[in-house]
């Protein structure tokens, strides 16, 4: 794996216990990771998310008040200036197929199993630079695109637009359009 500077990447951890806002923070900064922002909940996550951008977002999946589903639907909306391509990397105790599949069908980038090390946690942050995965629209979801591999003997239904055009869709063409 590629050792990558971080030190200008911004984080924003939020998860509703202190303790694990401090493990993932300290993991964060032997990252080289400096700017770094926390947030008990949804809500303020929000708000510091608005207030000041971030490159990714760390974020618990179970939180009182405000879910990490709730939470990621606030985000891929893309209003009151959130930037709905910030990539969100959840954590969770709770690994249940159930819940992996809902937090992907919610719009989230990467997942990561509590209790969080540093080379997993990385890996995660490779994971979204040298892979990134392009957005997709439909009716009911807006987030990366949840193939993760681009198979060109694929010969099952095509059923997105972009899969039967020969242009395809780009990324900020899609957001544009909504």
């Amino acid at each position: 794996m590629k050792a990558y500077n971080l030190e200008n990447l911004s984080a924003l951890v939020v998860d509703d216990n202190r303790f694990m806002r401090t493990i993932i923070t300290n993991v964060l900064r032997g990252l080289s990771i400096t700017h770094i922002a926390e947030a008990r909940d949804g809500r303020e996550a929000l708000e510091e998310i608005r207030n000041s951008p971030v490159d990714v977002v760390i974020m618990d999946w179970e939180m009182p008040e405000m879910n990490g589903a709730q939470l990621l639907k606030n985000i891929r909306s893309g209003k009151r200036g959130i930037n709905p391509l910030v990539p969100v990397v959840v954590v969770s105790a709770n690994t249940i197929a159930r819940n992996v599949l809902a937090a992907r069908d919610s719009g989230m980038t990467e997942f990561l199993a509590k209790p969080v090390s540093a080379a997993a946690l990385y890996a995660r942050i490779v994971s979204i630079i040298e892979n990134p995965r392009r957005f997709v629209r439909t009716g009911t979801y807006f987030g990366p695109d949840r193939r993760r591999k681009f198979d060109p003997d694929y010969t099952g239904p095509k059923r997105r637009a972009e899969d039967r055009t020969s242009d395809g869709l780009d990324d900020l063409d899609a957001i544009q359009r909504t």
